[in-house]
């Protein structure tokens, strides 16, 4: 489970490795994001009303009602950040967005942690000529319609895939690792039909990556 990240790609780069015209960069001026936590806005790139893609700002975390079991009291939203590459054709959360509403999420590293009381905090990423290579994960987006403390709310939000871990990642954590997408897959991903996306959800190669910093005991910035 994967919840915290970073993206550090400088918005030019971005435009081009996802292939987002000027036009439809609807960030502003995007400012590196060296941490970025469930409910926080990420960078998205999904397809715009013409089936062309676009680079957004969206929150992390799909939302849903909340409701407190011992008083029934309508609490904070909860932020569902993490979707299991499983579950997507059979979960009601999942399933529209995985059918009608795949993105790609950009990235330069994830967080995973190990253990408790502490835990240790290991960042990975792309090996390659950069000190921090662009990639990008697989994701869905959606606006989450739900009840908070004040009323009806709505929120434009998106959710990363995991899938079973690669053999880098499974000391750490040994179960799931984010989806991680090669650039020649991307097409594929967000226009492909729901069976020709699913077949892309796999662990990505272990040797194409590497451990960027570990032993921390505190949550910090990818390095």
């Amino acid at each position: 489970m994967c919840n915290l990240y970073s993206n550090t790609t400088a918005q030019e780069a971005m435009r081009q490795l996802f292939k987002v015209a000027p036009g439809n960069d609807l960030l502003g001026n995007a400012e590196p994001l060296t941490a970025i936590w469930p409910k926080y806005q990420g960078h998205v790139v999904r397809l715009n009303p013409d089936g062309v893609n676009e680079l957004v700002s969206l929150s992390w975390g799909f939302r849903t009602t909340n409701t407190s079991k011992k008083t029934g009291k309508t609490l904070q939203p909860s932020a569902w950040n993490n979707a299991r590459d499983d579950k997507l054709l059979t979960s009601g959360l999942w399933k529209g967005s995985f059918q009608e509403r795949r993105c790609l999420i950009p990235a330069t590293s994830f967080c995973e942690a190990k253990g408790r009381n502490p835990a240790t905090y290991h960042w990975f990423g792309l090996t390659g000529d950069e000190p921090r290579p662009a990639f990008a994960f697989a994701g869905l987006w959606t606006v989450s319609h739900f009840e908070g403390p004040d009323g009806k709310e709505e929120c434009a939000c998106y959710t990363m895939i995991t899938t079973r871990s690669n053999e880098l990642v499974k000391p750490i954590h040994p179960d799931r690792m984010p989806a991680m997408l090669a650039p020649k897959d991307y097409a594929q991903w967000m226009n492909g039909t729901a069976s020709e996306a699913h077949e892309l959800l796999r662990p990505y190669p272990a040797d194409a990556m590497q451990v960027l910093k570990s032993g921390e005991t505190e949550k910090s910035d990818a390095v």
